[in-house]
């Protein structure tokens, strides 16, 4: 169904595979979106200076220039949520993804509908990041939390953030004691209302144990509890 918030959303679709495109073309369409496509990266950094999307749908396998490459240019530029679409199921590929700076990746051979719920979620949380329940400091032993000023001390020193581990972090260390689901992290962090990526969140408590634990491989304070979910223990 077509709504005044969708048809005001511009996604562009970068993807070599006609096949792929013309379908998430349709699809989005159909849901109300202006939709404009690419077929390689070059193309697709064009079109992203001239129409300033709402959303990048990226695929890590192209021509001219590839996703990897193509979401680091964008990236010098714009802050606009990327999307990347790769046929690779391994861990480093989905980790390189996040580190370029995209916000979410699918993996392909992927449902239609989990991918629209992403769609959704990622447009969701670009108008208004997630929100947590309170933005004064919270202190855990050495470690301040202060998200009125988007700032972390770790032992008497400022530690840099992402937006999302900061949002994870915040996340943590308001509930601290309590275990976080995973699902419970999705929908708070990464604004997914859908059984979503895990290791998603696996990578980005691994990238935070690096910045805040003594020694990331034995940590105290960011606790994996098997099968449940993480822990922010004092």
């Amino acid at each position: 169904m077509t709504t005044l918030a969708t048809a005001t959303k511009r996604i562009l679709v970068v993807d070599d595979e006609s096949a792929i495109l013309q379908t998430l073309r349709f699809n989005l369409a159909r849901s109300g979106y202006q939709v404009s496509t690419a077929g390689d990266g070059r193309t697709a950094l064009a079109l992203v200076a001239s129409e300033e999307p709402n959303l990048v749908i990226l695929d890590i396998m192209l021509p001219v220039l590839d996703g990897i490459e193509t979401c680091k240019e964008i990236r010098r530029h714009s802050n606009v949520p990327i999307i990347m679409l790769t046929a690779k199921d391994q861990e480093i590929d989905k980790v390189v993804a996040l580190e370029i700076g995209a916000d979410d990746y699918v993996t392909k051979p992927f449902s239609l509908a989990e991918f629209m719920a992403r769609v959704k979620a990622c447009l969701r949380r670009a108008e208004k990041p997630a929100a947590s329940e309170r933005d004064e400091p919270i202190v855990a032993g050495d470690i301040t939390l202060d998200p009125s000023r988007h700032l972390l001390v770790v032992r008497g020193r400022d530690v840099q953030l992402a937006p999302k581990e900061f949002s994870l972090l915040h996340v943590l260390m308001e509930n601290k004691g309590r275990i976080v689901t995973r699902q419970m992290l999705l929908e708070k962090v990464w604004g997914y209302d859908f059984e979503g990526e895990h290791q998603t969140i696996s990578v980005h408590v691994r990238w935070l144990r690096e910045k805040v634990e003594i020694d990331p491989n034995n940590p105290r304070h960011i606790i994996t509890v098997r099968s449940r979910g993480y822990m922010f223990r004092e």
